[in-house]
């Protein structure tokens, strides 16, 4: 799946961002996959769906895709409207095997895809500097896989990787679009709240 990989910007508009997240259900061995779409614009919500479904693989670090992509297809199944470009909770590139489940998710559907990570995988980098903008590169050797961004002043950086049919300066451009008062971009912090629900609200699959 690497060698499909397009690093490049691959796509015609980014109108309709999909913020994607995936939470558990332990009790239940359930995955809760979560979808958002909003307007790249005016950051208002156009649909959320929520899907449960069996988790099927264990987990094992590195192979996080394998374990909540099939819940993600379930639920991206059920939008109304197709989204122009996924923002995922997770990593694009900025993986071991560079193919985090941002990556895994816009080869396998073949949509421009981002990864925002709450935490690096791999990689190494300086610490960007304490306001909100500030960036440094995260590097693999001499290979710049991602970008340590400060979303918001004086708190953690997010990691930000491109996933697919999406470039590294278009992947940071778009996330600091969909930056507010909080850490995460709007489309992934909603995507993310919506998968803590723990109203029993999404379709079971």
């Amino acid at each position: 799946m690497r060698s499909q990989l397009i690093l490049e910007d691959r796509f015609d508009k980014q109108t309709l961002i999909a913020g994607v997240d995936v939470g558990y259900d332990n009790v239940r061995n359930l995955a809760h996959a979560s979808i958002v779409t909003m307007s790249s614009d005016t950051l208002k919500i156009h649909e959320e769906i929520q899907i449960f479904a069996p988790v099927t693989f264990p987990y094992i670090p590195g192979l996080l895709s394998f374990r909540e992509i099939p819940a993600l297809l379930a639920a991206l199944a059920q939008l109304k409207t197709t989204p122009d470009i996924l923002m995922v909770d997770g990593q694009g590139i900025a993986h071991p095997r560079r193919m985090g489940i941002a990556a895994h998710l816009g080869v396998i559907l073949n949509m421009p895809s981002i990864g925002v990570a709450k935490s690096r995988l791999t990689g190494q980098f300086k610490m960007p500097g304490s306001l909100k903008g500030d960036h440094s590169p995260l590097m693999a050797g001499k290979e710049q896989i991602g970008t340590v961004l400060r979303s918001r002043d004086n708190v953690a950086p997010l990691f930000i990787s491109p996933g697919h049919r999406v470039s590294l300066p278009t992947s940071i451009a778009l996330v600091l679009k969909c930056l507010t008062r909080y850490r995460l971009p709007e489309p992934t912090r909603m995507a993310d709240k919506l998968s803590k629900c723990k109203q029993d609200t999404g379709l079971l699959v």
